[in-house]
């Protein structure tokens, strides 16, 4: 069944200081998408406020949220969500979870596991997979971090609280089959949804995100990653977040907007645009 794409120029989930770049970044990933399959999340300009939850603009958060769902609600083929900050996979996953349990491969340098009480920040990108699981969108040891490296003391903590799994690129495939079996064993059909920050890459294959981490996965251990994911479990979702450009030079040149996702290097100027391409393909095919 052929993906469908909903872009989402949310920035205000982000604690960066590039967060506003996170616009640039998911128009100059649309305009790679095949524009029949392509629809956009409108996106409010204010910051909005925090509506006494603690968590900053959180207003504006709450009505992407809504409209993401509804958009999701009109798509029966298999979705990918494109960011903007992380936040918005609150709804992808949740849309997720309506079709069945969720096996959720989580590939990001971070966990995402902050509360509001523990986040640094108060940025809901930091707190987005906790709300998830804390909401019972998402069973802790359906979760699978994959290239997670950057965490709080009190991530640590709930990881190692929780049972939550790290895997390597190489085991994806056998622990998503193990995740499979466990909720079959429950008589529950599981899904698949795979999160990806773009932060997951080691800055030298992909640094524009706001907060790269070294000692990050090559792209193919991400896209053999995918694949092994996908072979174990049909998928229904995913999204592609944090593409925060450092300037408008690496947005100068891409793919016509009908084209398929297949890459050709002399088409996109720009390698970042290639990467995303590269994995927006992995999770299409």
């Amino acid at each position: 069944m052929t993906s469908t794409f909903l872009v989402v120029p949310q920035w205000q989930g982000s604690g960066s200081s590039r967060a506003m770049r996170l616009i640039d970044g998911a128009n100059a990933i649309r305009h790679d998408l095949p524009s029949s399959a392509t629809h956009v999340i409108d996106v409010p300009l204010e910051a909005g406020d925090s509506e006494g939850t603690g968590v900053l603009r959180y207003s504006s958060i709450r009505l992407v949220r809504e409209r993401l769902e509804a958009a999701l609600a009109e798509r029966d083929s298999p979705t990918i969500v494109i960011g903007g900050d992380c936040g918005v996979e609150y709804a992808g996953i949740e849309h997720a979870a309506r079709a069945g349990r969720v096996v959720l491969l989580w590939a990001d340098a971070h966990a995402d596991l902050n509360t509001v009480d523990s986040s640094p920040s108060k940025a809901f990108h930091g707190m987005v997979l906790r709300s998830l699981i804390d909401a019972g969108v998402v069973d802790a040891a359906d979760v699978l971090l994959l290239g997670v490296r950057d965490l709080d003391e009190a991530e640590s903590n709930f990881i190692d609280r929780a049972g939550i799994t790290h895997v390597s690129s190489a085991e994806v495939g056998a622990r998503v089959s193990e995740r499979v079996a466990a909720a079959r064993a429950d008589g529950i059909e599981p899904v698949l949804y795979i999160h990806v920050d773009l932060d997951v890459l080691d800055p030298g294959v992909f640094d524009s995100v706001g907060f790269a981490v070294p000692f990050g996965l090559a792209l193919t251990e991400l896209t053999d990653a995918i694949a092994a994911a996908r072979a174990a479990l049909p998928l229904v979702g995913a999204g592609l977040t944090e593409f925060a450009p450092a300037s408008a030079s690496q947005l100068n040149a891409g793919t016509d907007a009908d084209d398929s996702l297949e890459i050709d290097d002399t088409e996109v100027a720009s390698d970042d645009l290639t990467v995303i391409l590269r994995i927006l393909a992995a999770l299409s095919r």
